[in-house]
């Protein structure tokens, strides 16, 4: 049989590599013991080494105070235009577009409260008038509270409906904040006289023969209905019931009255 050599081991070979492995583990055992002492640190230690952000306006860990706000300038600066204002006529008679008056603009929304005004004209009687008033700039007062001027380019008729952007003028017996005139977005409303009823008796009576396209503006299917006989009834018919739900308007795309 054939001899097995096995290599030679010493005794110190063996205790050198007893010492390396014990070693090891004496270093793994330490790392351990100080990762968990740093994790059972004390709270009020780390709050110690901890310091708050400082200001970097002012240098210091305090916060910068807070300034209160500025009120918006509510005066108006909006010029009289084509308002004249009658002179030499009673203070308390004049309207509040021929005031001037010295508002509080850190009134509450909806508050009525009294202003001082004086008038911009010359008129007879107390100088300073005490008018009341209910807090809120022009642009918020109801719609019956001011006139705008109303805009006939645009498509009343039409999905979505179309808007605008008209100059608005608050009512001369109202007293608000700000100027007097401002821009107001509004719907596309405006009529050039066509009225529905009269559409759609028309496009009963006379529809065979295209009165009702004609009447609405819209003479070349009026013609087309009226060499077809109202496409032999089924157009007439068609016609009468998009009148009916006003989906068929005016060719100006303006709205009935």
């Amino acid at each position: 049989m054939p001899l097995q050599l096995h290599p030679a081991t010493s005794p110190s070979m063996t205790r050198g590599a007893s010492l390396l492995k014990w070693s090891f583990v004496f270093i793994i055992l330490t790392g351990c013991a100080s990762s968990s002492l740093e994790g059972t640190k004390p709270q009020n230690e780390t709050n110690k080494n901890y310091k708050s952000p400082s200001n970097n306006l002012t240098g210091s860990s305090e916060p910068a105070p807070r300034l209160p706000p500025t009120p918006e300038n509510c005066s108006d600066h909006s010029q009289l235009g084509s308002v004249v204002c009658p002179e030499n006529h009673q203070c308390h008679e004049l309207s509040k577009e021929c005031l001037k008056c010295d508002f509080n603009c850190t009134c509450v929304y909806g508050q009525e409260v009294n202003v001082t005004c004086k008038p911009r004209v010359s008129c007879k009687g107390r100088q300073e008038i005490t008018v009341s008033m209910i807090c809120r700039y022009c642009y918020q007062t109801s719609h019956w509270e001011h006139t705008c001027l109303g805009n006939n380019q645009c498509r009343a008729v039409h999905s979505p409906r179309e808007t605008f952007t008209s100059n608005c003028t608050v009512n001369s017996d109202v007293l608000c904040l700000g100027n007097r005139v401002f821009r107001k977005k509004l719907y596309c409303n405006w009529t050039s006289g066509y009225k529905w009823s009269t559409a759609l008796l028309l496009s009963i009576t006379l529809g065979g023969f295209g009165a009702d396209r004609f009447y609405l503006g819209h003479w070349q299917e009026g013609i087309g209905k009226l060499f077809s006989f109202g496409g032999l009834g089924v157009w007439t018919i068609i016609d009468v019931i998009l009148i009916a739900i006003r989906y068929l308007g005016p060719a100006d795309h303006s709205l009935y009255i």
